[in-house]
């Protein structure tokens, strides 16, 4: 049996069902799937634990500590909850390529 784990991303322009793909080898499979916001976030967590079995979730470093908190309660106990953290600079570089290419926009 192979370890199943999932990453989840946020960008505004997201798809869930299009922006998507597993990336499998004989012992690992990776679940990748990029949302447009929190709920989907959340909706897709849930769908991935109880379809696909996932036994950790790696989260993007936009979930809050709040969103985490949601994830893990539509995911249950039995799966782990991860959240992708950099240092001070890292998130400097990040936030503003980001900007740059409209993240921040109100939608």
């Amino acid at each position: 049996m192979a370890f199943k784990a999932a990453f989840i991303a946020h960008a505004p322009d997201a798809e869930a069902d299009k922006h998507s793909c597993v990336i499998k080898t004989p012992k690992y499979n990776l679940f990748v799937r990029v949302v447009r916001n929190q709920s989907q976030a959340a909706e897709m967590a849930r769908k991935l634990a109880t379809q696909e079995g996932i036994h950790s979730i790696l989260l993007c470093p936009g979930f809050t500590h709040k969103d985490v908190a949601a994830i893990r309660e539509a995911v249950g106990e039995q799966v782990g909850v991860f959240v992708a953290r950099g240092d001070g600079p890292s998130h400097k570089i990040s936030k503003e390529i980001m900007g740059r290419e409209g993240w921040f926009l109100e939608q």
